[in-house]
Parts: C-alpha cells; sequence; structure tokens
C-alpha cells in the first residue's frame, strides 16, 4: 500500500500558505474516518456549552480530543498534515490544542482573531503556532463556516488597524471556507479569522487541532489532562507531540532525565539530594 504522503505535494500546500495564508486538504477523512468520529464522539456530546461569547453559547466544545479514541488520535498525527506542517515548524514541534466543535443553530458569528495572539511575538516573526480545521459536516455560509481573510498572515498591526478603520472595517475581507464534509484547510495562526453564524436548523460539527513550535508553551496542558495510561497507549508520534520528547538540548527534561522515561511503568524521577548551603 502506497504511503499516505506519496500523492501529496506538501510543498504546493506549503506555497498556498505562504501567499493567501491558507490551504485546503480536500480528502483529510474517508467516510469511514468521519463515520468513526462521529460514533467516537457522541457519547460526549449534549454535557456543555461555551461559557462566553468566543466559545460560542450556543456552541459545544469537547476538549482534549487527542486522548478520546484512537480516531482523534491519528487526526492529530496524519502524516500529510505533519509533513505540511514540518515546512514551518522544526524539529519536535508540539500539539497545543485539540477538541470538536459543534455549533447549534442560532449560534453568532465570533469576533476575528487569530489563534496564536497569546505569543508575544511581532507579527512580522513567523508564526508560532498552526491551525487544521477539519470539517464533520460540510461547511456553508449559512450553518457558520469559518470566515478567513485572505493575505491577513503578512499584515502587519498598522496595516490591521488602517482596514479596521475603513468603511466596513475588517468583515468586507471575509471570505467564508465552503468545504465538504472529510476536507480540512490548514492556516498560520497570524491569519485573521472567526467562526460563522449558524442561521439553519442543523448543527454543524467540526474539529480543530492546533500546534506550536517545540519551545512555545500549548494551550492544552496535556501533562495534566492526559493520564499516563492512555500516553503509554498511543504512537510514539503521538507522544511526541504531547511533549514527551526533547526541544534541544534540554528543554522539557524532566530532573535531567528524558521526558519518556517518565511513561515507563513504576518510574520516579530522581532526585539529587543536595547539601544544605551555610
Amino acid at each position: 500500500m502506497d504511503k499516505p504522503t506519496a500523492s501529496f505535494d506538501a510543498d504546493a500546500h506549503a506555497a498556498e500558505i505562504r501567499e493567501q495564508g491558507f490551504t485546503v486538504i480536500d480528502d483529510f477523512m474517508s467516510p469511514d474516518a468521519l463515520a468513526e468520529f462521529r460514533a467516537r464522539l457522541q457519547p460526549f456530546l449534549g454535557g456543555h456549552r461555551g461559557r462566553n461569547d468566543f466559545e460560542g453559547f450556543e456552541t459545544e466544545r469537547v476538549y482534549t480530543l487527542v486522548a478520546r479514541g484512537k480516531v482523534f488520535e491519528d487526526l492529530a498525527c496524519e502524516p500529510r498534515l505533519l509533513a505540511l506542517l514540518s515546512r514551518f515548524l522544526e524539529g519536535h514541534f508540539l500539539l497545543s490544542a485539540t477538541h470538536a466543535i459543534n455549533l447549534r443553530p442560532g449560534e453568532t458569528a465570533q469576533g476575528i482573531h487569530t489563534d496564536d495572539g497569546f505569543y508575544r511575538q511581532p507579527r512580522s516573526s513567523p508564526a508560532v503556532g498552526y491551525s487544521v480545521i477539519g470539517a464533520i459536516d460540510a461547511f456553508t455560509a449559512a450553518n457558520g463556516a469559518t470566515e478567513v481573510i485572505p493575505g491577513s498572515h503578512l499584515w502587519s498591526e498598522d496595516d490591521i488597524a488602517t482596514r479596521r478603520a475603513e468603511p466596513g472595517g475588517l468583515e468586507k475581507h471575509l471570505v467564508p471556507m465552503e468545504i465538504p464534509a472529510g476536507a480540512a484547510f490548514v492556516f498560520p495562526g497570524k491569519l485573521l479569522h472567526r467562526g460563522g453564524a449558524n442561521t439553519t436548523d442543523r448543527p454543524r460539527l467540526a474539529f480543530t487541532n492546533q500546534y506550536c513550535a517545540g519551545w512555545a508553551r500549548p494551550q492544552e496542558n496535556f501533562f495534566l489532562s492526559v493520564p499516563k495510561e492512555i500516553v503509554r497507549a498511543m504512537s510514539p508520534r503521538a507522544q511526541v507531540l504531547l511533549g514527551y520528547e526533547l526541544w534541544p538540548t534540554f528543554m522539557g527534561m524532566v530532573t535531567a532525565s528524558h521526558p519518556a522515561k517518565s511513561l515507563e511503568p513504576g518510574w520516579i524521577p530522581p532526585i539529587v539530594a543536595q547539601a544544605p548551603r551555610t
């Protein structure tokens, strides 16, 4: 069987990201994967609504998705996606956030934002994070498709302020990402975008996985949210994405040991005794 990346032109997709700020992978999920996603997610739906306008008062979010089933782990480690991300994030980059988003009827549009604004890097610096949004239901302009501003990943703070002050503001630049179920799009955290409003009578289901440079702090603290017995059963690639690897030369160490050692059953970090200072 051919490798999933054999016919995937990661460089062409990377070029689209550099030029317009996003790229679409049309066949990111198969029909079987979509069905498995729905089946595995179903037990977690129905118990959460957004706590603020950004999360969405009519939106269900299921966080720490990577730990809730093999299908979600496989999505986080999808070979074509990781090949594409490796064009921008060097070395052992990390999974930063992973959750399902069920946009219910009546949900309003988010405010326009970026996904890595919490990293205090100037916009002229390379993006610290990258996001993937996958459509479990087809995205339409009516059901809340993510809306992006093409090219805005190249804008400076002054560019944003200028366009915000123009008639129609930033909103006039928004373009809905209308994609079929099973497709996904990838974009740098600097791209301006928002979740759209769902004006239909049906929910719109999606997921997002976000990644960051190996030296950056992820949004979700997977060391606390994913029990080690679950991590031990994951693939080595997933373990690396969750932080069980070093960023050269020693970032992420556990008491001067490799973090993967902490997954060994019964492992206790060495305690180095120090003589009292006088």
